[in-house]
């Protein structure tokens, strides 16, 4: 893999800014058949490069054991720990819970943070039994101040994706207070750009840079990304910078790309 570039700050670097990067990294496997290869130590590296405070990670896998089997044969191997772990640098805390249950193993979300972690909390947000989706919510204590992170990964059907946002506002409603910073990230799936009004009707607003549009943040496909499906959807924080690292070394890692933004405090 080539060296990973090393200038990835957006161009607003505020003191006392957060800066948070959303990535959904497949697994951290790419390819199929005789052709898979192992992408998570790559991975590992561009975690650390991105240089976030807080990391909110989709398509995590504490366990496999059918890939665990596959890549002990290869030079580096399939890590011992689960991959939240593994990717965390040295210094942060990671979190980490399973949605999908699957026959060889299973996946979920992740939260990395070079703050504190607050009491760990999960929702299942499955619309049907073909997709087992979940909410992860971290408060991070930051600056003295607590922010409620939020990670999810919506569904394939946009009528999926509506009624996961109604069960979004029932948590939310349930367990953050109205007054608190809230930033949700993911990995949306939202193809047709459909899901900011319905956010907003909860009193959140997409992080958009500004003078910049949605293209700016196209993160899929990796290769030659065209859709913005990873996203920040704020409340009590405003976005003053998001930036896509793109290259052949992001590219070949996961079939998303990350998106790294950086706020304030409203």
């Amino acid at each position: 893999m080539r060296p990973l570039q090393s200038s990835l700050m957006p161009p607003y670097t505020g003191v006392g800014s957060l800066r948070a990067a959303t990535y959904n990294i497949h697994k951290g496997v790419r390819g199929i058949g005789p052709r898979k290869r192992l992408e998570i130590h790559n991975l590992g590296l561009a975690v650390e490069a991105l240089d976030a405070d807080l990391v909110f990670l989709q398509e995590v896998r504490l366990f496999h054991t059918r890939e665990a089997r596959r890549f002990d044969r290869t030079s580096f191997g399939w890590p011992e720990q689960g991959q939240a772990e593994f990717l965390a640098p040295q210094g942060y805390e990671a979190a980490y819970r399973t949605n999908a249950v699957t026959r060889w193993g299973e996946h979920g979300n992740a939260l990395l943070a070079r703050w504190p972690l607050g009491e760990v909390g999960h929702h299942d947000v499955s619309d049907h039994r073909f997709e087992q989706r979940g909410l992860l919510h971290v408060p991070v204590v930051w600056n003295g101040s607590t922010v409620h992170a939020v990670v999810v990964h919506f569904g394939l059907a946009h009528r999926s994706r509506v009624r996961q946002v109604q069960q979004l506002a029932r948590f939310l409603e349930a367990e953050v207070p109205a007054d608190a910073m809230l930033m949700v990230a993911g990995d949306f799936n939202d193809w047709g750009e459909r899901l900011d009004a319905p956010m907003a009707e909860l009193g959140l607003t997409r992080a958009l840079a500004p003078g910049s549009g949605r293209i700016a943040g196209a993160t899929f496909p990796s290769l030659a990304p065209v859709f913005a499906l990873d996203r920040f959807y704020l409340r009590g924080l405003a976005c003053r910078s998001t930036m896509v690292p793109r290259g052949l070394s992001w590219a070949r890692m996961s079939d998303h790309l990350p998106l790294v933004a950086e706020f304030e405090p409203a």
